[in-house]
């Protein structure tokens, strides 16, 4: 089995989570400036054994997309024809910011530390590879 990686896209930042190898356990990985994405994936996937990619969805209440959808679109197609051979799918992850956030606190992360955006965007992606994981 290889890992599974989860992306939160966002515009300057993007969060990334993994899985271990037995796809059990989801874990912060890191936070990347988004135009270094693609040449940080190209790195972990070669010395990583990814076997799928996950990326937030990002809806509004009334189940429609939100405004950044269409630039994640057009980045997974980036991603796509970078890594052919590796699926990737979607995830919904309405409030994932917020049981981010919440997590933090209950985790006893300090205030200062909660104000790390970098922080909350990779937390934010291991909440959306929980709830991929939680799904399967």
């Amino acid at each position: 089995m290889g890992r599974i990686l989860a992306i939160d896209f966002g515009e300057k930042r993007t969060g990334i989570a993994v899985t271990d190898e037995l796809q059990i356990i989801a874990s912060g990985l890191t936070t990347v400036k988004t135009p270094e994405l693609l040449s940080f994936l190209k790195e972990y996937t070669e010395k990583e054994n990814v076997e799928l990619i996950v990326v937030g969805q990002p809806k509004r209440l009334n189940n429609e997309f939100s405004d950044v959808e269409q630039v994640i679109v057009t980045y997974i197609e980036k991603i796509r024809a970078s890594f052919p051979n590796l699926p990737i799918e979607r995830v919904d992850e309405r409030f994932t910011s917020k049981i981010a956030f919440q997590s933090m606190i209950d985790g006893g992360v300090k205030k200062k530390q909660r104000r790390n955006k970098e922080l909350l965007d990779e937390v934010s992606a291991t909440v959306i590879l929980q709830s991929y994981l939680y799904s399967k």
